[in-house]
């Protein structure tokens, strides 16, 4: 038997003064407000769009990673390996487009929500659908980012599961509503440096009791899990390069061009040039969090090498397999298992808080303003305080829905990336017809949206009816070789933590599958292209059919469109007449004379004469 790790006093002095400085910085920021008089409705959403690069960049990297990234990304390398790095690699090609496409139209606009764009492309009844799919993807995501950490750490060191909750939930409601978009930007730099913090704290004390670096790399090795690149084509297989390159493309593209969440934190900067290097340096954060998650998986592979937490019976599913190491290594550090705890909690709360502001935002942006006759005549104070009220509503529903969660057991992380790829592709579907494709219509972009999200459902839904083969997921070998196993016979499920995939492991059939379990064995990672696809060309085939936009803005297509369709229209001057002196003589009558007069004192205009004199 083992014996179970608890936190002790100190552990909960961290995790507590990790929650009192966020509030601090929300109340802070609320008194501030306040003393200047400017407590007004763009302050609260979006800061008088003057906060500056750096701040911004690290608040949204810490947003998007969560708590799915400190315990699901070790656990996600110690099953299938360090693949998943990829992931972030390919987010680099995103915010690349992000600043080429995105970034300049949206700041040219001078918008706050996002889906007023759409609401100016292609009408209302695009942007509630839009904003219906946005507002289902944050009600689950935040949810599960609430709840997933909340039970691992339950079952792990006994921190009573529903105090964890509401506490949390209740102390970023609070600073969120007291403080707006400013409290939730710089609670996210604090926050991400404690995500950091605790991941190094693991990684840090793990290499010291393997014996190094080269050690940790050399198991890692041996045991498979240094499989940067495999080119396997094969869709349904889990993770390939080409996965984890195109749909961590997509997903990241998702998230950071057409998510409000993300948007409404890089329009609050000063400038377009300090929301492009935010996005930048956000990348650069993420790398670092990310890449320290995974060589934390490592090293959780080294400790546990020939002895696996979950067929030993130390735990229940995978996902408590981070606290777990946390406390096995770090017990004996009086208040650094809290600051691993606090980690875990601190990418909760980046995340809800950047999820309930911005829900606030599309409500009072594209739901209450527009369809409110009286909002243009309430005083800015009242605006700012219904904008607030609207936080703290949806804060105490974030806590609801992650008792909703609860009922949905050990499948929270699988659900929470499932959610990522088959509800932002049809999304992002949306937007690049509206940024790049002149000639779509709200008919196209209206069927086309019902058409993908149509099949990103039923993609849902036979993925659980007819879940991948252990041959595609190909989870790697484990050993208890070097524990006493309290049973036996153990069956158990293997959890997919960080991306997807909860499976029973079944022994291998010859039996070939059908097309229907083909089709439910596709990849996780080929969700949101696909559906992105399925919005493009039916978007496109409807417009053609019903005679595309009309009367269009140029303003709402993005401005690269413009430069690149002038380079590619650009033509060679075949003659040494740029343009026709007919054409200039007749056009300006002033330059009729004055260019007649200089033709006839100049020798080098003899050529032109007989068209003059024509």
């Amino acid at each position: 038997m083992y014996e179970k790790n608890v936190l002790q006093v100190w552990d909960y002095v961290v995790f507590a003064a990790m929650l009192i400085i966020s509030t601090t910085v929300g109340l802070y920021f609320a008194y501030k407000s306040g003393r200047t008089k400017r407590g007004t409705t763009e302050e609260f959403l979006v800061g008088s769009r003057q906060i500056s690069a750096f701040p911004i960049a690290l608040s949204l990297a810490s947003s998007f990673l969560s708590a799915i990234t400190v315990i699901g990304g070790p656990a996600e390398v110690y099953l299938y390996g360090i693949m998943v790095v990829m992931y972030t690699i390919a987010c680099l090609f995103t915010m690349t487009f992000t600043c080429l496409i995105y970034i300049p139209l949206f700041y040219r606009l001078n918008i706050i929500s996002v889906y007023e764009y759409i609401d100016r492309r292609f009408g209302s009844a695009v942007k509630y659908q839009v904003i219906l799919t946005f507002l289902l993807y944050m009600s689950i995501y935040l949810g599960i980012v609430t709840y997933a950490p909340a039970l691992a750490l339950n079952e792990v060191t006994g921190v009573n599961l529903w105090i964890s909750i509401i506490t949390t939930g209740s102390v970023c409601t609070l600073y969120t509503t007291l403080g707006g978009i400013k409290a939730v930007v710089w609670t996210d730099v604090f926050q991400i440096c404690i995500m950091a913090a605790g991941l190094l704290a693991v990684l840090i004390q793990g290499l010291i009791r393997i014996g190094g670096i080269e050690k940790v790399w050399k198991i890692a090795e041996e045991g498979g899990r240094l499989n940067f690149l495999d080119f396997d084509p094969d869709p349904r297989r889990r993770h390939t390069f080409w996965t984890t390159m195109m749909g961590g493309a997509f997903v990241w593209m998702g998230i950071y061009s057409c998510n409000q969440a993300q948007v409404q934190r890089y329009l609050a900067c000063r400038t377009e040039k300090e929301a492009k290097k935010a996005i930048f340096w956000n990348w650069v954060g993420m790398l670092i969090v990310t890449t320290v998650a995974y060589l934390c998986g490592l090293v959780m592979y080294a400790v546990y090498e020939n002895c696996d937490p979950m067929e030993a019976n130390r735990i229940t599913n995978t996902n408590q397999m981070a606290p777990l190491l946390a406390l096995d290594i770090l017990s004996h550090m009086p208040g650094v298992p809290g600051l691993f705890i606090s980690s875990a909690f601190s990418g909760t709360l980046s995340t809800i808080s950047s999820g309930i502001n911005a829900i606030a935002a599309v409500f009072v942006e594209d739901i209450i303003k527009p369809n409110s006759k009286t909002w243009q005549h309430l005083s800015e104070y009242k605006r700012t305080l219904i904008s607030k009220f609207l936080a703290m509503i949806f804060g105490i529903i974030t806590i609801g829905l992650a008792a909703l969660t609860s009922l949905l057991d050990e499948n929270v992380m699988e659900i929470a990336r499932s959610v990522d790829g088959l509800l932002l592709g049809p999304i992002l579907g949306v937007f690049t017809l509206a940024a790049l494709f002149p000639k779509c219509n709200a008919k196209g972009a209206f069927v086309g949206m019902i058409v993908s999200f149509a099949c990103s459902f039923f993609l849902g839904i036979c993925s659980q009816v007819y879940p991948p083969a252990a041959k595609y997921t190909r989870k790697l070998k484990t050993s208890t070789a070097g524990c006493h196993l309290s049973n036996a016979t153990i069956s158990s499920p293997v959890n997919g933590t960080f991306f997807i995939a909860t499976t029973v492991i079944s022994p291998a059939s010859d039996k070939p599958d059908s097309i229907i379990e083909n089709v439910c064995s596709l990849s996780y990672g080929y969700y949101t292209p696909l559906g992105w696809l399925i919005v493009v060309i039916v978007g496109l085939l409807v417009s053609m059919a019903t005679g595309g936009a009309k009367n269009l803005d140029q303003t709402l297509i993005a401005p690269i469109f413009h430069t690149i369709r002038k380079m590619m229209l650009k033509k060679e001057p075949a003659a040494p007449l740029p343009e026709t002196a007919v054409e200039l003589l007749e056009t300006t009558p002033e330059k009729n004379s004055s260019t007649a007069h200089h033709s006839s004192s100049s020798q080098n205009e003899k050529p032109l004469q007989p068209l003059i004199s024509e």
